[in-house]
């Protein structure tokens, strides 16, 4: 199974500097109670702007175009098709976290999507790419509690493919 995950302002905005460009830990934990001890899919530009290491308990996979890159901490892959092929053999969820590229890569693929909107403008570079909204069925939508470290409005939502999955 395939669920990209993100947080996004209102405006779509998902990055600056390859970096969040908010600190919000209700959507920090968010993230980590459903990606851990299952696998991540990042572009390595995400990868690096985390730190360059993986999150524990999570297996990390790197896309990157660049076949001269290594990382003996994470799996480095080059395709789409791979990552793909990769995840159909594993017993884990693979979640796609990122950057727009890989995101927009990933989408016609994804069986779910899990997207925090937090109301409020930032000011960054990298938005999420377009979607179809047609083809996807909102099917929970939560609010997420605000207070002294959760400072702006933000809800989670789960949505569902509408389309036949019959690969």
């Amino acid at each position: 199974m395939l669920i990209a995950i993100w947080a996004q302002d209102k405006n779509g905005l998902i990055g600056k500097n390859d970096r969040l460009p908010w600190h919000l830990p209700n959507d920090l934990r968010f993230f980590r109670e459903k990606t851990v001890n299952n696998t991540l899919v990042m572009g390595r530009k995400t990868f690096e702007g985390m730190g360059g290491r993986p999150l524990p308990n999570r297996q990390t996979i790197v896309l990157t175009k660049n076949t001269a890159y290594q990382n003996d901490q994470v799996l480095v892959m080059h395709s789409v098709e791979e990552v793909i092929a990769h995840s159909k053999k594993t017993e884990t969820i693979t979640y796609i976290a990122g950057g727009s590229a890989v995101y927009e890569a990933f989408l016609p693929h994804c069986d779910e999507l899990y997207r925090t909107v937090i109301d409020h403008s930032f000011e960054g570079d990298t938005y999420f790419p377009a979607v179809d909204w047609n083809e996807w069925q909102l099917v929970q939508q939560i609010a997420g509690t605000m207070d002294e470290k959760n400072q702006y409005p933000h809800v989670f939502e789960t949505f569902k493919n509408n389309k036949d999955r019959a690969e």
